[in-house]
Parts: structure tokens; C-alpha cells; sequence
């Protein structure tokens, strides 16, 4: 069942029930078993309009594969996923093609993401030709209204991507998924590739840009901080699964499921008067090839019972607003004295 975790009863711009993509391995030699990747594992959550949901999670929990398969880039093997109302998953390429004006995506390298022997001008009115809005004049306007939207100056049309610096790249990526005014934009690791003193200006900007376009985010990330800034509620992974889902300030003030708060202790504090209260989680992430059974976490959990690699934990509500699978934090076993 889809968990619909908004606030209201209107139609989410995005909804996602139950997704799964499973990834065939390929064997090493032909006398070997090839296995199945499972990438991501039965995922479901909604956006609504306007609103930002930050995806989060250790790197191969699956965040980007989510993020691909909402936008059409990679077939789910199982799920729904629906866009204000409108069943995506299964649409042909030229149903794809129209969807395209509404959903975008922002890429974690700009670099990679800019055609190299095209200028800024080129690359921001392209998805106006594909489509075909408006006339060479009228591109032309709009790509100029949109460099001033994004901090640009206009002189930058004429430039190419390895003349701009990687806040100006990025911030070309962010104009060219505007320029066809998407309901929805998908942001990969958006600030990850540029420098610190850069990423707070990309971040106060999609901030801005949301407010002034009435845009609705998939933030997907692994920084912790800009998550907190920029989201409305957060939604965290752990090997293909969503383990815990709520609002931002409720999540990070008191976070439930123990791999929440491990990811939670990591966050540096800024006081150096005050002594971090780490968790450091024991051994590695178990292979997407062969996860454990019951809770796929319990191998790295210090409250971990019986029951635990028995039995698989559902995404429940708690009784402080976030949606938690665990059974230790959902009740379904006794507490121990140190989780919260």
C-alpha cells in the first residue's frame, strides 16, 4: 500500500506505491550464477505539490536508481508510480516524450551533463526545439528570462561548459530543466561535485526557484545538512528499503529506527565545546545480491533480536508522526533503554 503522507487530501504531484527494480548480475565465468541486484526493494511515498522530499542514505542504498526509475530513465521490474493522477509506469517512448515537459532532473556532475560543442544558449533552448515552443525570437527571450532567473548573466550565452565555473555549469543544468516550467524536478546529488563555498549559493537557489516556480523536489542526497535546509520531509534508505519516513524537523530531532540515528550522529557539529555522541555501526553494508533476511539491517544493530532476522519490519506509523520500520521502535518488542 502506498503511503500518501500529506497533509492534505489533494492529489499528490507524485506517488509511488510498492516500486522495485531488480538488476541482473552478470557471472563471472559460465559456469557461475549470475544472482539479481536488488537495487531498490518495494518503495513507496508520495509528494505533494510544492513540496520537497529529501531522499538520503549511504551510497548504493538505492537513492539515484529511485530518482531514475520516477522519471522514466530505467523500467521498474515491479510498482506504480503515478504523476498527478496519471499511472506512468508502462508508457511508450512518445507517451514519455510529452511527460518530459513536467518532470526533470538535475544531474550530480554538470559537467557531464552539458554537451561540451554547445554553447549555454544552445543547451538551455534545446528542450524548447524538441518540443517545439515558440518561435527562434521567442526562445531566445526565454533564454534570457531564464539566465537572469538563475543568477546568470546574459553575456554567458555565448560561452561553452569548460569556460563557466562548476557553480555556473550547475546553475546552466537548473535553467535547462526550467526552461520547459516541470511540476517535478529530480536533484541527484546536486551540490556534491562543487565546492563548499558554492554549494550554499546552488542551494538557496533551488530554494528560491521553488517559491517563485511552485516547484515540487526529489532531493536525493547524502549530505545531511543541505537535506535539512531545503526539505520538508525526509525520507530515509537502507539497502533498496525506505526505513523511515516524516517530517524534517521530527526526524532529525528525534530519529527512531537505529540506522536514522547513526546517519544522524554523523552530522558535525559546528561547537567544538561540544563532544559529538557517535554511532559507529559494526562491519560493512550487506551485498544488494543476497540481503539478510527479516530486517536488513539487524546485522549492523546493537538492539537486534530474534526476531529481527526473522521477520521483515513494515513501515508504520509511530506515535510522533514519522513512519518507521522496525520492531523495536514501533512497539512490537520491548525497548531498550538507550534507543529513543
Amino acid at each position: 500500500m502506498a503511503l500518501t503522507l500529506n497533509r492534505s487530501e489533494e492529489e499528490p504531484v507524485l506517488a509511488v506505491e510498492n516500486l522495485v527494480r531488480h538488476f541482473k548480475k552478470r557471472r563471472a565465468h559460465p559456469f557461475t550464477k549470475g544472482g539479481v541486484i536488488r537495487a531498490v526493494d518495494g518503495v513507496s511515498f508520495s509528494i505533494k505539490k510544492g513540496e520537497t522530499l529529501g531522499l538520503v542514505g549511504e551510497s548504493g542504498c538505492g537513492k539515484s536508481t529511485t530518482g531514475r526509475l520516477v522519471l522514466g530513465i530505467d523500467e521498474p521490474t515491479q510498482g506504480s508510480i503515478r504523476f498527478a493522477g496519471e499511472r506512468v509506469t508502462g508508457m511508450t517512448p512518445s507517451e514519455w516524450r510529452a511527460m518530459r515537459r513536467d518532470m526533470q532532473m538535475v544531474f550530480q556532475d554538470p559537467l557531464s551533463a552539458l554537451d561540451p560543442r554547445m554553447t549555454v544558449e544552445a543547451q538551455i533552448g534545446e528542450p524548447l526545439k524538441i518540443h517545439e515552443i515558440g518561435t527562434q525570437d521567442e526562445r531566445q527571450k526565454m533564454v534570457t528570462e531564464m539566465l537572469s532567473a538563475v543568477g546568470l548573466p546574459v553575456i554567458m550565452k555565448t560561452r561553452y561548459p569548460h569556460e563557466l565555473s562548476g557553480g555556473q555549469q550547475q546553475r546552466v543544468v537548473i535553467a535547462r530543466a526550467l526552461i520547459l516550467k516541470p511540476r517535478l524536478i529530480v536533484c541527484d546529488e546536486p551540490v556534491s561535485a562543487l565546492d563548499v563555498s558554492v554549494q550554499a549559493q546552488v542551494v538557496n537557489l533551488l530554494a528560491d526557484l521553488q517559491k517563485k516556480f511552485d516547484l515540487t523536489y526529489l532531493f536525493i542526497s547524502h549530505d545531511l545538512k543541505v537535506v535539512r535546509h531545503l526539505s520538508h520531509r525526509v525520507a530515509v534508505m537502507y539497502l533498496g528499503e525506505i526505513v523511515e519516513l516524516g517530517e524534517r524537523d521530527a526526524l532529525f530531532d528525534k530519529p527512531l529506527h537505529p540506522y536514522t540515528q547513526a546517519l544522524m550522529s554523523a552530522v558535525p557539529v559546528p561547537d567544538p565545546d561540544v563532544k559529538p555522541n557517535r554511532i559507529i555501526l559494526s562491519g560493512d553494508p550487506p551485498s544488494p545480491v543476497n540481503p539478510p533476511s527479516g530486517c536488513r539491517f539487524h546485522t549492523r544493530c546493537s538492539y537486534a533480536q530474534a526476531i529481527c532476522a526473522e521477520q521483515a519490519p513494515e513501515l508504520k506509523p509511530s506515535g510522533i508522526g514519522q513512519y518507521v520500520a522496525c520492531h523495536i521502535a514501533d512497539g512490537t518488542i520491548a525497548q531498550p533503554e538507550k534507543i529513543q
